[in-house]
């Protein structure tokens, strides 16, 4: 089955910033058409640029910011860092990170799969953390339920040609780094002695949504500079 003809339509969650700005940016200097999906727009949106205000976290605004819309790939890039140790966890955290991470993905895989034409693509941003880190409990959690839904995903979209992915960076310098709300677990510098490029991310995601991507499926592939050694 053939992979979808570049450039192509993708809706990317968390477009107005961090790792969700750079794979909009990224994308378009490949000539991909991109829909922004997130609370605030891009000052100066670039040609190519269309952007939806939503909050993301309210389930039943979603259905309408993707009226009209049928992509040929779906990135969720939407996301965001609270850590916390056992015995003075917030549990409201929890609930604020399965929701942006993981039943976010599952409204927007179930709305738009049945529209992505043969061959579409889908790709999660994930987490090295999702392997296990101290005091990320909370977001580990939620980010290794990607990968089980990515992999179930995978094998259901297969027939029809569509990949299902997850990217899954090592500390990546974006703004979400110097979220004050996650001071109470700093981020490891990786052994490469720098923090991941949101450039090199973006990379890979473009990758896997073009033609060359079409054999690569239900995997998490890890930037981590080192960090899984």
């Amino acid at each position: 089955m053939s992979a979808p003809s570049s450039p192509g339509h993708a809706v990317v969650t968390g477009a107005s910033s961090g790792i969700g700005a750079a794979i909009a940016a990224h994308l378009l200097g490949l000539g991909w058409q991109v829909t922004g999906l997130s609370r605030s727009a891009p000052a100066a949106p670039p040609p190519g640029y269309q952007h939806r205000a939503v909050d993301l976290t309210e389930r039943a605004a979603i259905g309408p910011a993707l009226a009209g819309l049928r992509p040929t790939a779906l990135v969720h890039a939407a996301g965001l860092m609270r850590g916390g140790l056992l015995g003075a966890l917030d549990h409201a955290n929890t609930e604020t990170l399965w929701r942006l991470h993981v039943d976010v993905a599952f409204q927007l895989a179930d709305l738009l799969a049945p529209l992505l034409p043969e061959g579409g693509r889908m790709v999660l941003l994930g987490s090295r953390a999702a392997a296990g880190a101290p005091g990320r409990s909370q977001y580990a959690a939620s980010k290794a339920a990607l990968v089980a839904m990515a992999r179930s995903w995978a094998a259901e979209l297969a027939p029809r040609g569509i990949t299902v992915n997850v990217v899954a960076p090592a500390a990546t310098d974006t703004p979400m780094l110097r979220d004050p709300a996650r001071a109470a677990v700093l981020p490891k510098l990786p052994p490469i002695g720098r923090y991941i490029r949101p450039e090199e991310v973006a990379a890979l995601v473009g990758f896997l949504l073009g033609p060359f991507g079409g054999a690569i499926t239900g995997q998490q592939l890890v930037i981590c500079g080192g960090s899984s050694l």
